[in-house]
């Protein structure tokens, strides 16, 4: 009878314990835009933290490149929070580190990268994008002139050239991006690519929308037409390599449509946070189109945007 007495006591103990922690546990849950502190620059990143049942803590993280990866267990002690995760398309074998904790309204913390290298970071809690009513849609305009960069700028040293109608990257080089940024929208874009190449468009230069020449049965979250590593399309619909292929889209907040080559692939979806690449976190204000230039040959044109208000 003690002994039983005694399990129960543990039992109760530990359960007492964790309803205390959960309690403490609810402003950490989630989404948070991440900020990471690199000398000299800022890197976006993005953190999501679910509590699994009663008694765990899982999540995502994304972070500067590749797609979105699980956490399956986020440590708590009722003040701090660290996880570790395996590389994903890092050179070094490491896994990531990260531990943070509650400061105010925002998280901080620090990371330690599989290379051994440590920063900190900071996370802020990201904006719903939740929209009361429908937008009122303006007029198409052009945001490529098919004759020159006008409106667009490279993110380094130039590849890209104005030839045809058809704007070009002959092979690996700077991303390019529009002068000009961007809310709720409706974009029509056509793009071709040599077998093998590897491109996106970042949709307020957060969310990119995968180009990739790929193969496979099923359409995974990180290939042709994909959100990357979020949002996967229903069906198939690219074409061969070498062919001109279409991408019609409607953010609205974070409400996603791709009508690609015709067919609606993803029909309104919510985009959960910014995709690896971005150029910032700052998820609750506008942000350009940009064209990945960095992973292989590409070509785009007939580029046409249609603005929200």
């Amino acid at each position: 009878m003690k002994r039983i007495l005694f399990v129960i006591g543990l039992l109760v103990w530990a359960f007492a314990g964790w309803a205390a922690r959960v309690d403490t546990v609810l402003p950490y849950l989630g989404r948070w835009d991440v900020t990471v502190h690199y000398p000299g620059k800022e890197v976006p990143s993005w953190l999501e933290m679910i509590q699994s049942g009663n008694r765990a803590l899982v999540g995502r993280w994304v972070a500067s490149g590749g797609s979105a990866r699980p956490i399956s267990k986020i440590n708590y002690d009722g003040m701090k929070f660290n996880f570790s995760i395996p590389p994903q398309w890092e050179r070094e074998s490491g896994d990531l580190s990260v531990e943070g904790s509650m400061q105010g309204d925002s998280l901080a913390g620090s990371l330690v990268m599989p290379d051994g290298k440590q920063y900190s970071w900071v996370g802020r809690r990201a904006p719903a994008l939740q929209r009361t009513k429908e937008p009122v849609w303006g007029t198409p305009e052009k945001l490529f002139n098919g004759t020159s960069l006008a409106g667009w700028h490279a993110l380094g040293t130039n590849q890209w050239v104005a030839e045809g109608g058809i704007l070009k990257s002959p092979h690996s080089g700077a991303n390019i991006a529009t002068d000009e940024k961007f809310s709720d929208f409706k974009l029509h874009i056509e793009f071709r690519y040599p077998a093998g190449s590897n491109s996106g468009v970042y949709l307020r230069g957060r969310y990119e929308l995968q180009i990739e020449d790929t193969g496979g049965e099923e359409p995974p979250n990180n290939q042709l037409s994909a959100i990357y590593g979020f949002l996967s399309p229903n069906e198939k619909a690219g074409k061969p390599a070498g062919e001109w292929q279409t991408y019609d889209v409607t953010l609205v907040g974070r409400i996603l449509t791709v009508v690609f080559n015709g067919k609606e692939v993803i029909c309104r979806q919510e985009i959960p946070g910014i995709t690896g690449g971005a150029l910032d976190s700052n998820e609750g204000e506008p942000g350009p189109i940009f064209l990945q230039g960095d992973h292989g040959p590409i070509e785009f044109r007939n580029i046409m945007i249609t603005r929200g208000k």
